[in-house]
């Protein structure tokens, strides 16, 4: 089995061997690879920009002229597959600074070949045209290394011998020699420049100030008659806008009395209206309760009167009703006592004197407590006389119990009682 690999934009990835002795090797950049076990070597090469500083000291130029050159490189490895095919087998394996050191040395030795075919001012002046001649003569080198040259720059240029100071002497003093004629041809010009501008000057400045003059003068003139315009035309403004005004202002005022005429009949129609609305206020407020009050009067009045006649049917049918039901209950109490009395009148003459007798002497008890009933209300009984005269009156009281019973039950106690055998009569 294997692996899979990937890597980024930056990077190459190399491929080589594989089964059946595969020689052939593969390269991929920003991409991934399947690479076997044990029969696949994988290695990864850089393709990031490499930054180089070449450094020629004491180079002498084409007249002798020992010179220090520095310059600024960047490089990198090519990404065409036969160019990174090439790269891959002289750098796999190698760290950075290996690299670096190949191309440095390739790129100085080109520089110091260069510096020998110049002179030092074509060197110190284009130094565009220097960096541009030794990429030119080294991009085929290292391109076959594989690597491409993206800048080329010098850095510096110096020596040791003062000849570059020399140089820059006798140029600054050609330089101040020059520039100090120039100083005084510009300023023998710029006097005479000064001279015929300042002529000018006046001359355009009379010239100027004729035209001034007299435009001001053509102003004047022309300001008064515009004014006088302005005064004819803002006096006859005025009066016709007084006269405008004054029509304005009569219309404003028969307007006003439209206005107070129409408010008149307004007001006049909210009177009516308000007199209709008190009317019909009244009529709301007083005659419609009125009529509301009588007809509830009126109605009352007439409920009631139904109201008692119905009651007093309702009483008279009650009236009538319970004099019936009475009439019948004492229809047949009547009949009832009739009946208990025929029928104990019956019993006495079945049962003879002694069931009679038997009778009454059971209803004795009864009829004493009767008797004796008021006489349990009464706190003290006082009797006025002698003791002979007390017992006259209990024997008198004694003696009237015989009528007495005589008159409720229909029977003679007396004759009664002188039928049992042994008894004795005693007269009162």
């Amino acid at each position: 089995m294997g692996n899979i690999h990937t890597v980024g934009p930056n990077q190459a990835l190399i491929v080589s061997g594989g089964c059946c002795g595969s020689t052939s090797k593969k390269t991929v950049v920003g991409g991934w690879a399947w690479a076997w076990w044990l029969v696949t070597d994988v290695q990864r090469l850089s393709l990031e920009v490499m930054t180089l500083n070449p450094v020629c000291e004491n180079v002498e130029t084409a007249q002798g002229v020992p010179l220090t050159v520095t310059g600024v490189a960047q490089v990198k490895i090519m990404k065409n597959p036969e160019l990174l095919h090439t790269a891959s087998e002289q750098f796999l394996g190698k760290k950075e600074h290996e690299i670096k050191s190949t191309v440095l040395q390739t790129l100085e030795g080109h520089l110091r070949a260069i510096l020998g075919t110049l002179t030092v001012e074509e060197v110190y002046k284009d130094r565009d045209q220097f960096a541009s001649l030794v990429r030119e003569v080294a991009a085929p080198d290292v391109g076959r290394m594989g690597i491409e040259i993206l800048s080329f720059t010098i850095k510096d240029v110096y020596d040791n011998v003062t000849y570059l100071q020399s140089l820059g002497k006798a140029q600054t003093a050609a330089v101040k020699r020059d520039a100090e004629i120039g100083v005084a041809q510009a300023n023998r010009d710029a006097g005479i420049r000064e001279a015929e501008c300042e002529k000018a000057a006046m001359d355009v400045k009379y010239s100027t100030d004729t035209k001034i003059e007299d435009n001001s003068r053509g102003f004047k003139l022309q300001k008064a008659n515009f004014d006088s315009e302005v005064n004819t035309a803002k006096a006859e403004a005025q009066l016709a806008y007084e006269l405008q005004a004054a029509k304005i202002q009569q219309r404003i005022r028969n307007e006003e009395i439209q206005i107070q005429v129409v408010e008149r009949r307004k007001q006049i129609e909210i009177e009516e209206q308000e007199i209709k609305r008190k009317e019909k206020e009244l009529i709301a407020t007083v005659k419609l309760p009125a009529e509301a009050e009588a007809y509830k009067v009126q109605t009352v009045a007439e409920g009631m009167r139904t109201k008692t006649v119905e009651a007093a049917r309702a009483d008279g049918e009650k009236i009538r009703l319970i004099g019936a039901a009475d009439a019948r209950a004492v229809e047949a109490v009547g009949r009832a006592e009739a009946e208990r009395m025929r029928m104990k009148a019956s019993a006495y003459k079945q049962y003879g004197d002694a069931a009679i007798l038997a009778l009454v002497l059971e209803a004795l008890p009864q009829i004493a407590a009767e008797v004796s009933a008021p006489l349990a209300k009464t706190d003290e009984i006082v009797l006025i006389g002698g003791s002979d005269r007390t017992t006259q009156e209990i024997n008198k009281l004694v003696g009237t119990l015989p009528p007495a019973i005589q008159a409720l039950t229909g029977v003679d106690l007396t004759g009664a009682l002188g039928k049992i055998p042994g008894a004795t009569m005693v007269k009162p």
